[in-house]
């Protein structure tokens, strides 16, 4: 491993909020490396490629690899044990203890293991330490504007949540032609980065005495096109779907909120013509779509350099995660 961001679902991780997590763990997932060896059967990479290793695999044989609509491959997600290889084994151990993996990849060490059809082979020329964030923020942002709402020309977007996946977001939003992107964050240091990024307005809920979902109502005319709540807080997430005009879509970018909370609303709000949704990855298909991501980066269809906002050795993780808890960084991107 060469370079890896710290996510949110890191820290999701470390709290002990996602479901059916086994410890201990070598966690982290947004990464970027140079193959050193591969195992027996291996023929789609070589050692000394570069690679990015998928939170999203690809076996490319499963109904759902088949099929354009979805991308969660179902040889990854059935049957299989909990942070272990397809094989029941972990390939991780200290002081002669197992240790499991993470997400297919686990990237917070100078090591991994993963399997064949969970990383996939870049372009040479990539610049490694920001096209890491390829490997989940901006690619789940990114795509769930592009791939999953199919925001329209000339629409309204609502985002709640202004850090990476958030302004990954902001980046579909804008490509994809929308002329006005309200940002929504309580933070509102914010909010000169999110307007570098697209967004043309930014708001903070605790500057009204009006619940947040009646204020957009009111500034949109009866509603946004598209919202995206990018934080995995059960409150946001209701005032996104109250925030969306009839006709249109709520879109649920993460979500991961703590194991026991439920989401509840009248159902009578989804015969409205409402559409509720969520997206995995940005909706990509791993193998096939990264190495296009990495491409279009080369290609200055988008610029992840202004996403990280901090660069630290690997032993000061620590303060990678203290910034991200702050709430004082966009992306920080270890060096392995």
């Amino acid at each position: 491993m060469l370079y890896t961001g710290i996510c949110r679902s890191d820290e999701h991780a470390v709290e002990g909020i996602l479901p059916e997590m086994k410890f201990p763990i070598i966690i982290g997932h947004e990464g970027v490396g140079i193959v050193e060896s591969i195992g027996e059967g291996v023929t789609g990479i070589k050692p000394g490629d570069r690679v990015i290793p998928l939170i999203a695999p690809q076996c490319g044989k499963c109904t759902v690899c088949k099929d354009p609509r979805g991308n969660r491959c179902l040889t990854f997600i059935l049957n299989r044990p909990k942070g272990l290889m397809s094989d029941g084994t972990s390939r991780f151990t200290c002081k002669g203890k197992q240790i499991y993996h993470f997400l297919f990849t686990s990237t917070f060490t100078e090591y991994t293991v993963v399997e064949e059809n969970a990383v996939t082979k870049i372009d040479d020329g990539a610049t490694m330490d920001s096209v890491c964030l390829i490997g989940c923020g901006f690619s789940t942002g990114y795509g769930s504007a592009l791939n999953t709402a199919k925001v329209h020309p000339g629409s309204t977007c609502v985002i709640f949540g202004l850090g990476g996946i958030g302004l990954a977001v902001a980046v579909g939003c804008k490509i994809a032609g929308a002329t006005r992107i309200i940002g929504v964050d309580i933070n509102a240091d914010k909010f000169d980065k999110a307007k570098a990024f697209g967004v043309s307005e930014c708001m903070n809920p605790k500057d009204s005495d009006k619940p947040i979902a009646q204020v957009l109502l009111e500034l949109t005319g009866g509603g946004a096109d598209y919202v995206f709540e990018c934080i995995g807080n059960i409150e946001t997430m209701t005032a996104a779907l109250n925030s969306v005009t009839l006709l249109m879509e709520l879109q649920f970018i993460v979500g991961v909120s703590a194991v026991q909370s439920k989401l509840s609303f009248d159902p009578l709000i989804m015969l409205s013509g409402r559409t509720l949704k969520s997206s995995y990855f940005g909706g990509w298909k791993g193998k096939d779509s990264v190495p296009m991501l990495v491409s279009d980066c080369m290609a200055k269809k988008f610029d992840l350099e202004k996403l990280v906002t901090h660069r630290l050795p690997l032993e000061k993780i620590n303060e990678g995660f203290d910034l991200l808890r702050s709430g004082k960084c966009i992306r920080t991107v270890l060096k392995l």
